[in-house]
């Protein structure tokens, strides 16, 4: 029966794919009904999760209606085009902040856009930026402080004695350098812009254009949006500082609000902050590109999240059986294992769900937990992540191009890197702080 219910879920996740966007949440939960058609009982649904990703997206799309990500994008297209010749170095660290921040990867949508200008107007094939900067921008979400990921890990690995500031204090500089080194290596990948046929043939053709700086109109209460939400994200690390076991401020008995609480209220508070003092039509956030996607997100992680931890809940057994003994002589293969769960669960949070909590019951150490963790990551490798596809749309040289194997594309030599950077980075790091 494990090899039908196996069959079932990697069905519904390639249907899933094959529907595109929030398809691979509906597929999900089609799963889901299948497994319980076979006799599988349903695993729980990752409510805490979805809940983190709605207040986030909440708030950030009160900043986006109030101009707050025009302006952080409009700071970015200046901080490019002061440098632009070193833009595929700087535009992986302007998409990796910007989702460190922001807690979502999507952020990096407004960014994608300006990349491909700038590197066109240098003569630098637009792939290296773009590729580099969706990666940068999905791998930053293992070091975000609001990101539903981190979250999550950092609740199962409190039993372990790492809370929630070790795995930021080994996340956030080892996935930073990987980042910056495999954006130095990226330069080197692909052919030059101008010995590339393809591109040669779309510019005979006229369907290369350079459109210029652009011109974004900054709204008045922009920058004051800005501050709500950083301040937000400060008085989350700030809390969740105080209630750490390991700084002892406020004791565990006394603890009023969970982390989790506290991020989903510091967040509604935030667009509380932003609805009044920036004074937004509240009515437009529902339409707020950053609601769109965050919600089609909430709806992608119910679906997929459900499915692999119904799945990995009705074969823990046997999943032990087979992983234990390998897990404790290679480590590394933990890494590995969430690199090809991502891919097909796409997303870090699901991904999170449906597999640490059973790699915590191998009695997997605590450092290859958290140095595996970026791993969750890979959702660059199937070339059907919204942020990758719009990366391809935007570049009209056709050097970020989709090859007719389907995996040859620009951006999986660097996601594979950055990742298994972040891993090696991360067990020599990870044991140093744990």
């Amino acid at each position: 029966m494990i090899y039908l219910e196996f069959a079932i879920v990697l069905a519904a996740i390639f249907l899933g794919a094959r529907l595109g966007s929030i398809g691979i949440g509906f597929a999900g939960g089609f799963g889901v009904l299948a497994l319980a058609l076979v006799g599988v009982k349903p695993g729980s649904i990752p409510i805490d999760v979805i809940l983190i990703i709605m207040s986030v997206i909440a708030a950030i799309a009160a900043m986006q209606v109030a101009g707050g990500l025009d302006y952080l994008v409009s700071l970015a297209e200046r901080l490019l085009r002061k440098r632009p010749r070193h833009i595929t170095c700087l535009a992986p660290l302007v998409t990796y902040f910007m989702t460190v921040l922001g807690g979502t990867g999507h952020t990096a949508f407004s960014t994608l856009p300006v990349i491909a200008e700038v590197a066109k107007e240098q003569g630098i094939r637009p792939s290296r930026p773009l590729s580099i900067a969706v990666v940068a921008s999905q791998v930053a979400i293992t070091a975000s402080p609001i990101s539903a990921a981190v979250v999550f890990f950092s609740k199962v690995m409190e039993p372990l004695g790492v809370d929630y500031l070790q795995i930021l204090l080994v996340c956030v500089p080892t996935t930073l350098l990987a980042v910056i080194l495999t954006s130095f290596i990226t330069n080197f990948l692909g052919k030059e812009l101008k010995d590339d046929e393809v591109y040669r043939l779309r510019l005979e053709s006229g369907l290369v254009k350079l459109r210029g700086p652009g011109n974004i109109q900054i709204q008045p209460h922009a920058k004051a949006s800005v501050w709500i939400f950083l301040a937000a994200i400060l008085m989350v690390m700030c809390y969740a500082t105080i209630i750490s076991d390991k700084v002892g401020v406020i004791p565990a008995d006394r603890v009023i609000l969970s982390r989790d609480n506290a991020i989903i209220v510091f967040m509604l508070a935030a667009a509380t902050g932003v609805a009044l003092f920036c004074r937004i039509e509240v009515s437009n956030v529902l339409n707020a590109s950053t609601f769109k996607s965050g919600m089609s997100a909430c709806i992608c992680v119910l679906g997929v999240a459900w499915l692999g931890a119904t799945f990995v809940s009705a074969h823990t057994q046997e999943i032990t059986r087979f992983a234990g003994g390998m897990l404790q002589s290679r480590p590394w293969l933990l890494a590995v294992a969430l690199l090809f769960a991502s891919m097909l669960l796409y997303s870090q949070a699901a991904t999170a769900r449906a597999l640490m909590p059973t790699a915590i019951g191998l009695a997997a150490a605590p450092v290859t937990l958290v140095a595996s963790f970026a791993a969750v990551s890979a959702l660059f490798i199937l070339p059907t992540y919204p942020t990758l596809l719009a990366a391809v749309e935007m570049d009209d040289t056709g050097s970020t191009r989709i090859g007719k194997f389907v995996f040859n594309h620009p951006f999986l030599v660097p996601g594979v890197m950055t990742i298994s950077l972040s891993v090696l980075f991360g067990f020599i790091w990870g044991g140093v702080i744990l």
